[in-house]
């Protein structure tokens, strides 16, 4: 009686599948979700610093304001970083019609 008893709760721990460890995420991060890298993210967000840790935040789109680092390396300084732009789309000086053309802004333009 108590030998079968033992040979049940053997088998039953055996096949069942052993859960993943509460800090794996099971489905990519949303917006705002922590994340260690981009692939941690759904699709149209990037992993990117928000203060001291990074989160979920969207790929820009076309007009909106985008970062263009001059030299490699910089992006790490910043505290609140932003996504690259989406594909298709590069980060240029956004160009300002008329005399005072002195917008060092950057925005994603398509190619």
């Amino acid at each position: 009686h108590g030998a079968a008893e033992l040979d049940d709760i053997g088998t039953e721990a055996v096949s069942r599948r052993t859960p993943a460890p509460a800090w794996l995420p099971t489905a990519k991060g949303e917006e705002g979700d922590f994340c260690l890298r981009s692939s941690d993210c759904a699709a149209g967000l990037c992993c990117a610093r928000h203060f001291w840790s990074k989160i979920c935040k969207p790929v820009l789109r076309e007009g909106q304001v985008c970062t263009r680092h001059r030299r490699k390396g910089t992006h790490g300084l910043e505290i609140f970083q932003r996504c690259q732009c989406a594909e298709g789309l590069a980060c240029r000086l956004q160009r300002e019609h008329g005399p005072a053309d002195t917008s060092r802004l950057h925005t994603c333009q398509r190619h």
